[in-house]
């Protein structure tokens, strides 16, 4: 093969891996990019003093409010038995194991929409545990606990995905050596599993807290975007758009968009300190 020959052969792959790249990177700038530069833009069409301002309206500051106390007791939740779900899946071997590992991603399946509607069948005026719930006075639909519950059903697989595989490769070696030498169960778990574990667990925490921020469907359905009441910060995007206060959805979907963005690079980064 003559040199001119060698250098076209060797030029094929080069521009075969430029042109990869390319369509990688124009796909995602159209799905991506695209959309936030028209957030930026329409968030600033009117001026900053205008988003601001509409920002600074108590009902707003509350949305966001409610959505960040949500959002907390997710990962809350999620982290003690998220962890308690991953290491049975992981260490312990039982009938029926497969359909619950299984379960775990049924929310990925399902639409928030529906997830919202199951449990206004459960816990609605007409709902299966109505009669319970009455009886107790307690109120979960068109209420907080059942935005809770709502958002607790959609992030449910994030930590103990994360969880998972961190287990499975950590193994049982450590935790036997430290049961020989006396440890007892919850010292095994802190002091030996547990650390080999933080960084998947700050990962699905951030993940967790992510999602419920950005969780639109379930809460509309159960919560019912009661300004001022069970009005999120996703639910009142969705309401300014729909009453024309366009620096307000674009405003609060500025910020909302920029906090998720946050939290993802920072999961990115937790997960190579993690590899």
């Amino acid at each position: 093969m003559s040199g001119g020959e060698q250098r076209r052969a060797a030029g094929r792959p080069r521009w075969g891996r430029m042109l990869l790249v390319g369509v990688v990177v124009a796909y995602l700038a159209f799905l991506m990019l695209a959309p936030i530069g028209a957030l930026v833009y329409g968030a600033l069409e009117e001026g900053p003093a205008k988003v601001f301002s509409a920002l600074a309206d108590p009902k707003v500051a509350r949305a966001f409010w409610l959505t960040v106390v949500i959002s907390a007791i997710c990962v809350a939740v999620h982290g003690v038995f998220g962890t308690i779900v991953a290491w049975v899946l992981v260490r312990q071997r039982f009938a029926g194991q497969r359909l619950l590992n299984g379960l775990i991603d049924l929310p990925f399946a399902i639409s928030p929409v529906v997830a919202g509607y199951m449990l206004l069948l459960l816990f609605g005026r007409r709902g299966l545990l109505a009669p319970l719930l009455d009886a107790l006075g307690w109120q979960v639909a068109f209420a907080f606990p059942g935005m809770v519950l709502a958002t607790l059903f959609v992030t449910l697989p994030f930590m103990v995905r994360e969880l998972t595989p961190a287990l499975e490769a950590f193994g049982t070696d450590q935790e036997q050596a430290a049961a020989t030498l006396g440890a007892r169960p919850w010292q095994i778990f802190r002091f030996v599993t547990f650390p080999a574990l933080r960084w998947a667990f700050l990962y699905g925490a951030v993940l967790t807290f992510a999602r419920a921020l950005g969780e639109f469907g379930a809460v509309l359905v159960v919560g019912g975007g009661v300004q001022g009441r069970t009005e999120t910060a996703t639910l009142y995007i969705y309401r300014a758009l729909d009453d024309r206060q366009y620096a307000g959805a674009y405003g609060a979907a500025l910020v909302l968009g920029a906090l998720s963005l946050a939290l993802v690079l920072g999961a990115e980064f937790m997960r190579k300190k993690r590899d």
